[in-house]
């Protein structure tokens, strides 16, 4: 085998490692479905959805937390004006996503590594508490964006990953108003824990 050749099929390989390596998302779901909450939504005369956060003592990429935010209140708004204009009932429903994890590959990064720069991946939680405190329901939602899917379109996988796992949660939500059913988390077995 010439040098030349050899040289190629080398990078060719070393490249091929670096594509396999970066593929993979770290962040996992620890289920497929969701059980149904403790009631039905509707049970609530009021239902509050507050703004995303991160999980307490996690820093995660705030672009991603505020795309997922601004998807979910735009997805919930008008259901929430309509179920809180019935008459109250003195019971509050509390709705808090919370993303437990997040790697979200954007912008430059993206651009300029393609598939290197890995996949991205989010696991959000919606903690539903009722007035007293109670947990009424903590479903958890997973989403990614494989890295070579997303490396050669400039990151708009990656982008609608973040629409992809706030849909999802707000299809929790309205899924479970009238009756408590439960819902998929988006997550399939090869993303469980």
């Amino acid at each position: 085998m010439n040098v030349v050749l050899k040289r190629g099929l080398l990078v060719s390989t070393m490249f091929a490692l670096a594509l396999l390596q970066g593929c993979a998302t770290s962040v996992k779901a620890s289920a497929t479905q969701n059980p149904a909450p403790k009631e039905a939504f509707s049970s609530f005369g009021r239902i509050i959805v507050k703004p995303a956060v991160f999980r307490q003592g996690y820093s995660g990429d705030i672009s991603g937390l505020i795309k997922i935010n601004d998807n979910i209140q735009k997805d919930l708004a008008s259901y929430l004006e309509e179920w809180n204009k019935r008459p109250a009932n003195g019971r509050t429903l509390e709705i808090q996503p919370v993303i437990e994890e997040i790697q979200f590959q954007h912008g430059a990064k993206r651009v300029l590594l393609g598939p290197l720069a890995g996949s991205s991946g989010v696991l959000l939680r919606l903690n539903a508490t009722d007035n007293n405190g109670n947990t009424i329901a903590r479903p958890e939602f997973f989403q990614r964006a494989g890295a070579m899917a997303a490396g050669f379109v400039f990151g708009v996988h990656d982008n609608l990953m973040l629409t992809r796992v706030a849909n999802l949660a707000s299809g929790y939500v309205i899924g479970n108003y009238s009756t408590a059913v439960g819902g998929p988390t988006g997550a399939d077995d090869k993303a469980l824990r």
